[in-house]
């Protein structure tokens, strides 16, 4: 089940984390997986592995806060692989500080980052997946963007805005058998949250009623589900991969 056979995937922030967790699953699965991200040499890496175990891969350079990068990393993934099935906009940033002390740059490099490079990755890659009758829009979303996060307004708006994208996003494509839809992370074992305090980490899993943070592999097993023909009736949801920490 969930095979992705002939599919075509572009994954952003696929240099590490939850992207590279989600890139190694799709190319399992039997996709096609271009990954992008802002760094040639980590993005090699991922494909170099992906490709040792069997699958297919390719990497193409994009920053999702220039929109002409963003642009040119679909038009190159449909030039080289005749089309684009699986848009997963996983890249994000964040510039975390209390509202009363965060910079105006600060709020505006994550809002272009983490929503508009998703918006920006949406409309190029609408007009081929409609064209072809068929495509999955994926996106990355987080728990705090439900429930909202002191020190991170700017990252909150950006994953609460990334939600109402989706739903826009999927009224406007059902007809063509393009579907869309949001993963909202709880709290995910990174390389980020590796460095945390082990009292840190305990009072996190407090909050979690599975008693465990998840792995980026959780995240990757549900974008891969939303990317098969097997869910081809969902459409416009937000699928909460959160242990039980946010129950809406």
């Amino acid at each position: 089940m969930f095979r992705l056979d002939g599919k075509i995937a572009l994954v952003t922030g696929a240099s590490q984390g939850i992207g590279e967790a989600i890139a190694k699953r799709l190319a399992a699965q039997g996709a096609t997986v271009v990954c992008a991200a802002r760094t040639l040499r980590k993005l090699q890496e991922v494909a170099d592995a992906i490709t040792a175990e069997g699958g297919k891969a390719d990497v193409v350079v994009a920053d999702l806060s220039d929109g002409a990068s963003v642009r040119a990393a679909v038009a190159t993934t449909v030039e080289r692989h005749g089309a684009i099935h699986i848009l997963v906009n996983n890249a994000g940033i964040t510039r975390d500080k209390l509202l009363i002390q965060m910079k105006e740059e600060d709020w505006d490099a994550v809002i272009d980052t983490n929503l508009k490079g998703a918006w920006t990755a949406i409309q190029a890659a609408t007009k081929p997946m409609m064209k072809q009758r068929w495509g999955r829009i994926i996106n990355i979303a987080s728990v705090v963007g439900q429930m909202g996060n002191p020190g991170q307004a700017n990252y909150v708006a950006a994953k609460a805005g990334l939600i109402g994208l989706t739903k826009s996003v999927a009224r406007e494509l059902a007809s063509r058998n393009v579907t869309a839809n949001a993963v909202t992370p709880g709290y995910i074992e990174t390389a980020m949250t590796a460095g945390l305090p082990a009292e840190v980490k305990a009072e996190f899993t407090k909050q979690i009623p599975l008693g465990r943070m998840g792995t980026a592999d959780d995240i990757a097993a549900s974008v891969a589900f939303l990317a098969s023909d097997e869910a081809g009736y969902i459409t416009g949801q937000v699928l909460s991969v959160n242990g039980g920490m946010l129950m809406a």
